[in-house]
C-alpha cells in the first residue's frame, strides 16, 4: 500500500521560518500528529554553514554580507557552507525511516539524488554523481546540492529526515551568491544551473510540479493533495 505525504510550494520563505517549519514537523512526525511532508520553496539570499564548520570557506565579510542583504545561518545539517537565493528549487522531505524496514543513509542520499538525475535526464540531459562528493553533477559542475540531518526519534522508533536539496535554475546564479563562498568547500569545481545548461527559461514552480513525480515515484508515496 502506498504512503501519503503532504507536499506544499512557497515562491519565497526566509530560511529562519523554514528552518522552524522543518523542527515543528519533525517533533509532530515523531509524536504521531503529523503526515510526513515535503516542503518545495524558495528562499531570499541567505548562506548555511553545516555542521562541518569551515569559516574560512565564506569569502565576505559582515559589511559585504549587509551590502548583498545575504543572511547567514549556522545550522544543524551535514556538510559545508552553500548558498540558497531567488531562482533556485529547495526541497526539504520530512520523512521517516522506519527501523523496523532498516535505516540506510547512503541509501536515503543516493535516492534524493536519483530524483534530480531522473529529472534533468527527462530535460535531455546527462547528469550524474561525483565519487567523494554528495549532490548531482554534471560533468564537473554541481547543479544540486544536498545537506541532511537525521533527527532521531523519541517517541517512535527510526530517524526522521530534515534539510534536503537546493537545485539550481535560474540562469547566472553561480555569479551571484555563490561567487562569495567556496561552495561546500570544493575548490576544484564548479557550479551550474539548468537554465544555463539548457539555454532555455524554466519557472521555478513548474519545475517544482514536475519533479515531484520522480519524488512520488522513488520514495513509494502515493499523490498527494498539493496545498
Amino acid at each position: 500500500m502506498s504512503k501519503f505525504i503532504q507536499v506544499s510550494y512557497t515562491p519565497s520563505m526566509d530560511y529562519a521560518q523554514a528552518w522552524e517549519k522543518q523542527k515543528e514537523i519533525v517533533r509532530g512526525i515523531d509524536a504521531g500528529e503529523q503526515e510526513e511532508h515535503l516542503l518545495l520553496l524558495q528562499h531570499p539570499p541567505t548562506y548555511t554553514i553545516g555542521s562541518q564548520r569551515h569559516p574560512e570557506h565564506l569569502l565576505w565579510n559582515e559589511q559585504e554580507l549587509a551590502e548583498r542583504g545575504i543572511t547567514l545561518f549556522q545550522i544543524d545539517r551535514g556538510g559545508d557552507i552553500t548558498y540558497h537565493g531567488p531562482g533556485q528549487l529547495v526541497g526539504y522531505p520530512i520523512l521517516l525511516l522506519d527501523a523496523a524496514k532498516g535505516i540506510d543513509p547512503h541509501r536515503y542520499l543516493r535516492t534524493l539524488e536519483q530524483v534530480i538525475i531522473d529529472y534533468l535526464a527527462e530535460q535531455g540531459i546527462e547528469a550524474g554523481r561525483k565519487e567523494e562528493y554528495t549532490g548531482v553533477w554534471i560533468g564537473d559542475l554541481k547543479i544540486a546540492a544536498i545537506g541532511i540531518k537525521f533527527n532521531k526519534c523519541r517517541h517512535r522508533k527510526g530517524f526522521i529526515t530534515s534539510h534536503g536539496f537546493a537545485f539550481n535554475i535560474s540562469s547566472g546564479i553561480q555569479n551571484e551568491g555563490f561567487s562569495g563562498i567556496v561552495p561546500c568547500g570544493i575548490e576544484q569545481y564548479g557550479v551550474t544551473s539548468l537554465e544555463d545548461i539548457t539555454g532555455r527559461t524554466f519557472n521555478v514552480e513548474q519545475v517544482a510540479q514536475e519533479i515531484l513525480p520522480h519524488f512520488m515515484r522513488h520514495f513509494e508515496y502515493a499523490q498527494p493533495d498539493e496545498s
